[in-house]
């Protein structure tokens, strides 16, 4: 008797309360590194919470990127400027443009995107290069997972 109330309490908690192994708390914020170990000084953070831009709608997901030493973007080839790319692998992405700072010598890029609604389970943040005439997007520079948001 007393194995199924033990059974009975441990299977209501479970059901109460149940596993958040893969949910975020947000806000949250996480580092996004390089991926070129070369780039010692380049490092950014993203910012990650829920936003109410015209209510009564619904909250949406803001994500916004600071990141500062990249190298120029024309260092990769063909390409002018910076992008935020969040995205869930093989099921939706982002895409955002990231502004630089009038600072002389490696400007701070910054940027921001507020109209998530997808749940952000699974989710990669990067930033990578992108030619804002052909609108064609590079190789990632910085990145990391939600999983790793605090």
């Amino acid at each position: 008797m007393r194995q199924f109330v033990l059974v009975s309490l441990l299977t209501t908690v479970f059901a109460i309360y149940p596993s958040q192994t893969n949910a975020i708390t947000m806000p949250c914020s996480m580092v996004l590194k390089p991926v070129d170990k070369n780039l010692k000084n380049a490092m950014g953070t993203a910012l990650v919470y829920k936003v109410q831009l015209n209510p009564p709608s619904f909250s949406r997901t803001n994500v916004s990127i600071l990141a500062v030493h990249l190298p120029e973007p024309s260092s990769y080839g063909n390409y002018d400027s910076y992008e935020g790319f969040v995205f869930k692998p093989n099921e939706i992405s982002w895409r955002f443009k990231l502004y630089p700072t009038p600072e002389e010598n490696s400007p701070t890029w910054a940027g921001r995107f507020d109209l998530i609604t997808a749940k952000m389970e699974n989710v990669q943040v990067q930033i990578r290069v992108s030619n804002s005439k052909t609108k064609k997007i590079g190789p990632r520079i910085l990145t990391n997972n939600i999983k790793y948001c605090n």
